[in-house]
């Protein structure tokens, strides 16, 4: 059973959680369910938790791995039931760069990945270090990941998108 200490970190933790989860699904309702799943997950395996890691990243990182399990799910009943599901809209490049003048709808844009990069460094004000073992990636994998999030949500700011330019190697 938790202790008030433990309830009173998570209390504090729940505007948070619920902001990361709002800009990931992109629905209030899928948002409120994905962090009462978090609070589930962290309460009902709490004793298997690193005391080194913080409170947050360990949070953010069940957040954000039952994100990624609903939508690998989701895909895998869409292949089931096959034109029934609904599909996220997509948008014209040409939508896109007259969505891009506001710099919150060019962050909207973003892939969900670099949308969570953005929200756990900028936002949220996680280290790199934190970021890298919520993800599980080598620190230096962060921060290039981090720079290309920065550069898409540049070029969207610009209403200058673009796909990305490949290296070819010999």
């Amino acid at each position: 059973m938790p202790t008030p200490n433990i309830d009173d970190d998570l209390r504090t933790m729940l505007p948070r959680l619920r902001r990361f989860a709002l800009w990931l699904a992109r629905d209030a309702h899928a948002a409120d369910d994905l962090v009462q799943s978090t609070i589930e997950r962290a309460l009902s395996r709490w004793k298997t938790r690193r005391e080194e890691h913080s409170l947050r990243a360990w949070l953010f990182s069940i957040l954000y791995r039952l994100f990624l399990d609903g939508k690998r799910r989701a895909s895998r009943y869409a292949l089931l039931i096959g034109s029934l599901a609904e599909e996220e809209p997509t948008w014209p490049s040409a939508e896109r760069v007259a969505v891009a003048h506001s710099m919150l709808a060019a962050f909207a844009a973003l892939p969900p990945e670099q949308r969570s990069l953005l929200i756990w460094v900028s936002v949220e004000g996680l280290s790199y270090q934190e970021v890298a073992d919520i993800l599980d990636v080598p620190i230096g994998t962060v921060m290039s990941r981090l720079s290309r999030a920065r550069r898409a949500l540049r070029q969207l700011g610009e209403g200058d998108p673009q796909s990305p330019s490949l290296r070819l190697l010999k």
